[in-house]
């Protein structure tokens, strides 16, 4: 059993995001059983709350976010289609994934602007995505899927405040069983074992674009950017397997 985990994308309007070409290359080639989005594919920024009013915030809007985040998701979708048509036009054994997405905090800006202007209700939603017409199941946010004993989320709590684990040694602390979540700008790997010898793993994801972020420094940009493929699948237990951008670019790049 493989799973082919896909860290926070944050798409917006005229970035690059030929890089999801080159994932759905790759998941092509590798043919995962099971292929996880972990959230904030959408960075949704024309509902962000913290540059309301600022110059960097003029030219926002909501339906150039959706589009452009359905965009880079079917370049993504593009290679994997393409693959299970050659499999069913030469009659060799088919490769249909199982395709989730767990909502990311900036998907979730969504349900924040809703609950702040309430006749919002029914004119925005989760629907815009168009996340189940592409196959994928969808996750609410912050709610765990759990995969062949492995825990997906966003990101995982800590405390009653439900603020995001601050380490993936302290998710293993807190949750007892392999959990890999996105959020967080770097990656992060921890391991145990349970008593019965079942190996866990703590997984921070990361994340995989090629732009730096605006909120960010010249010293804090730069972060690991890429995907994961986990091998041999089982109980909970799993071989990770780093894929950077930088190969992804070498071996897929236009």
């Amino acid at each position: 059993m493989k799973h082919l985990v896909i860290p926070d994308t944050q798409v917006k309007p005229n970035n690059p995001t030929n890089h999801l070409r080159w994932a759905g290359q790759y998941a092509a080639d590798k043919k995962p059983e099971v292929i996880v989005f972990i959230g904030d594919h959408w960075d949704m920024s024309s509902l962000s709350s913290f540059d309301v009013g600022c110059k960097s915030y003029e030219g926002r809007r909501y339906v150039n976010d959706i589009n452009a985040g359905i965009d880079a998701m079917r370049k993504f979708l593009e290679p994997i289609h393409s693959e299970q048509e050659r499999l069913k036009r030469n009659k060799w054994k088919q490769w249909n994934p199982r395709m989730v997405f767990t909502l990311g905090n900036h998907e979730n800006r969504i349900t924040r602007a809703v609950e702040s202007d309430p006749k919002l209700d029914g004119l925005i939603g989760f629907k815009d995505f168009m996340l189940e017409e592409m196959g994928f199941e969808v996750v609410p946010f912050l709610e765990p899927v759990v995969i062949d004993d492995i825990a997906y989320c966003h990101y995982f709590t800590s405390g009653v405040m439900g603020r995001p684990v601050s380490s993936a040694k302290l998710m293993l602390q807190k949750k007892y069983m392999s959990c890999i979540m996105g959020h967080v700008q770097d990656r992060d790997i921890a391991y145990a074992r349970k008593a019965d010898g079942t190996n866990l793993l703590g997984l921070f994801s990361g994340i995989f674009y090629q732009h730096d972020e605006d909120y960010l420094t010249p010293q804090t940009n730069g972060s690991w950017s890429g995907i994961w493929m986990l091998n041999e699948v089982a109980n909970g237990g799993c071989d990770e397997l780093p894929v950077s951008i930088n190969y992804l670019r070498d071996k897929y790049g236009d």
